[in-house]
This record gives structure tokens, C-alpha cells and sequence, in this order.
């Protein structure tokens, strides 16, 4: 069975009828519209202006195109590789040879960004509709390009980043980094300010300890249980070899409590 663009599509909620999929070619002019065209090293920027100009011929570009636009980039010969999903939030201006397109990156496939690459079959066609596109075989989705961990003083992850970072394959090492230290962490809740001062310690690190977040929310804390995690966010506060004594965290944690206030004002209930 040939996985298609189809199964891709409606796996991120997106309905092929409600869009309209885009190859771009690297041009130096856009034959219809006379726009400077993108090339290989094109910013996300260059691209997404690039996207939103287009010729106000009808025989070149719907009169009314629909709200969402899967955009690929021709990858040779008759493949094409995803840039991105954009809305379209309307016409924001028309002077009888271009039109203009309110457009804004969308969350959705986002994960498959430059990894996606599918059949294109029609070759004179530089866009179509999404229910001819939902047919389009998929080619190739390559291995996730690999994130570079920031360090432990700057490593700040809301609640999504938390999970993919324990999940995907893009984020090995920052799970190896985490793997290796135990340490003191904070979570702070972004909806009132309240803070929960938590340790890794004993046999567990800071990936053990994440881990379980990641899954649950709350990590089995008794003041996190009944809050929404989409609100949390996470950073280290001090780290430590996994051969330090558990008595010093256990000291610096107290010490993270006391200085932040967090069992009289925050989620820490001792």
C-alpha cells in the first residue's frame, strides 16, 4: 500500500477539500507576476512574502483561494519538499496585476517541515487543489535534523517542548545531557506566576524525573495535579554530578524553597 499525501494531510486535521497545495520553483522572476523569485538559500522570511504575492489573473491563481496552503518546494525532478502550512486570512490589496495575501505560518506539520517530500505529477502545474494533491505519493520523509542542546543555564522548555524533547529523534542529545546530571529544577505555572522547586536525585536524573512530566503533567506532585501543563514551563536551576551525596540536594533544594518562597506562595506544599 502507498502511503499518500492524503493520510498526511488528515493525520494533522487537515481536510484536502478545505486547501490547496503549492510547489515553488527556484526562479529568479516570476514569469506572471514579475516578483523576484527564491532561491536555495531563501529565508523563511523571503519565502513566506514570496507566497503571499500573486498574479490577479484568474486563469493563473484562484479568484477566491481557500484558507489553507500546504507549500512544497521543488526538489528535483518530480519531487517536492515541504516548506510549510500557512493560513490565508484574506486579500489585503489588489492592483489589477498583483494581489496581495494576509498569510501566516501555521503549527500544522510543522514536524515534517523539510522532511516531507512527495510525487508531484504535475509538472506544467505549480498549484493544485488539495483533493488532486491528496493522491500524490510520498516520496520520502527524512530523519529530523538534529537540535543542538543550549546548556543547562539556558534550557528554559514549555510544556510541547518538554514532550518533544523527550520524544523525538532531533533531540537525542539533549536527552543524553539530561541523562547525565541530576539537579535542582523549577517549574513555574505562566498563568499566575507560582513557582514548584523539584530534585533528581538518588537513582533518578533529570531525564527520569522530565520524563515523567512529560507523560502525566504533574509527576505524581500533589499541588501540580488538577493544573493544566500547557501552562508550565521548565528550567534547571543548579545541576550536579550524579556521585554527589543526596543530602547536598537535598540542601540545595530546601535552600531553592526558602529563597523563592514557594511553600507559602508557590506549589510547593513542603
Amino acid at each position: 500500500m502507498v502511503l499518500t499525501l492524503d493520510a498526511v494531510l488528515q493525520s494533522a486535521g487537515i481536510r484536502p477539500e478545505e486547501a490547496m497545495v503549492i510547489r515553488h520553483a527556484y526562479v529568479r522572476e516570476h514569469e506572471d507576476s514579475g516578483l523576484i523569485g527564491i532561491h536555495a538559500d531563501s529565508t523563511d522570511d523571503e519565502i513566506l512574502f514570496y507566497t503571499s504575492r500573486q498574479s490577479a489573473k484568474p486563469r493563473v491563481f484562484p479568484v477566491v483561494p481557500p484558507r489553507v496552503w500546504v507549500v512544497f518546494v521543488r526538489d528535483g525532478g518530480d519531487r517536492a519538499r515541504l516548506w510549510s502550512v500557512v493560513e490565508n486570512h484574506g486579500e489585503s490589496w489588489n492592483d489589477g496585476r498583483q494581489r496581495a495575501f494576509e498569510l501566516t505560518v501555521s503549527p500544522e506539520l510543522a514536524d515534517l517541515r523539510n522532511r516531507l517530500v512527495i510525487g508531484w505529477r504535475s509538472p506544467r502545474a505549480w498549484w493544485i487543489n488539495g483533493t488532486t494533491a491528496a493522491g500524490y505519493p510520498v516520496k520520502e520523509i527524512a530523519d529530523s535534523q538534529p537540535i543542538p542542546f543550549p546548556g543547562f543555564d539556558r534550557l528554559v522548555l514549555d510544556y510541547a517542548q518538554l514532550q518533544a524533547v523527550m520524544r523525538e529523534t532531533r533531540y537525542a542529545t539533549w536527552r543524553t545531557a539530561l541523562s547525565a546530571v541530576k539537579g535542582i529544577y523549577l517549574i513555574t505555572d505562566t498563568q499566575d506566576g507560582r513557582h514548584y522547586i523539584g530534585k533528581a536525585d538518588g537513582e533518578e536524573n533529570i531525564r527520569q524525573r522530565w520524563n515523567v512530566y512529560a507523560t502525566n503533567g504533574h509527576g505524581g506532585n500533589r499541588d501540580l495535579q488538577g493544573l493544566d501543563p500547557s501552562s508550565f514551563r521548565y528550567s534547571l536551576l543548579r545541576v550536579f554530578d550524579p556521585s554527589t551525596p543526596e543530602h547536598e540536594i537535598n540542601g540545595a533544594e530546601s535552600h531553592y524553597k526558602i529563597a523563592l518562597d514557594t511553600r507559602h506562595w508557590g506549589l510547593n506544599a513542603n
